[in-house]
C-alpha cells in the first residue's frame, strides 16, 4: 500500500485500532504533531488531546490521554492510558463529567492539590465531547 502506514492505537487493556492511514495528527505533550508516509523516525510523550487519522478523504478522530507514540518510517505506535474511538463514546457521560470538573475547579485555587487531576479531568472530558460531537 504505497503512501500508506500501519496505525496501531493500544491501551493497557486492548487494542483500540490497528488500521493503515494516510495521515495522523496526534496531541503530544508539548503541542500537536503530524505524520505523513516516510516520516523520519521519533518518539514522543502523548497529552490529552484527539488523535485524527485519514484514510483517503475521510477523517476519523480518537480521544487519548497520556501515553507515548513512537514513528517509524512505516509505523506509528500510540501508547495510551486511555484511547476511545469517537463512536465508543458516551456523549452525556462525557458532558456530565466536564459540569462537574468545572464546578470543582471553581471552586479551588490553582495551588490546591487536587487542582491538576481535576483540571485534566475536565481536559479529558471536553476532549470527549469534542471527539464525539465529530461523528454527527
Amino acid at each position: 500500500m504505497a503512501g500508506k502506514f500501519l496505525l496501531e492505537v493500544v491501551t493497557p487493556r486492548r487494542m483500540v485500532l490497528s488500521e493503515k492511514v494516510d495521515e495522523i495528527t496526534a496531541p503530544g505533550e508539548l503541542g500537536e504533531f503530524g505524520v505523513l508516509p516516510g516520516h523520519i523516525p521519533f518518539f514522543s510523550t502523548l497529552g490529552i488531546g484527539e488523535v485524527m487519522y485519514r484514510q483517503g478523504e475521510k477523517k476519523r478522530y480518537i480521544a487519548v490521554s497520556w501515553g507515548f507514540t513512537e514513528v517509524l518510517g512505516d509505523r506509528v505506535t500510540i501508547l495510551a492510558e486511555i484511547a476511545e474511538l469517537d463512536t465508543e463514546i458516551d456523549v452525556d457521560r462525557a458532558k456530565k463529567e466536564k459540569k462537574l470538573a468545572e464546578e470543582r475547579l471553581r471552586t479551588m485555587s490553582a495551588d490546591h492539590k487536587d487542582y491538576l487531576t481535576v483540571k485534566a479531568s475536565l481536559d479529558k472530558a471536553m476532549t470527549r465531547v469534542i471527539v464525539a460531537g465529530r461523528r454527527m
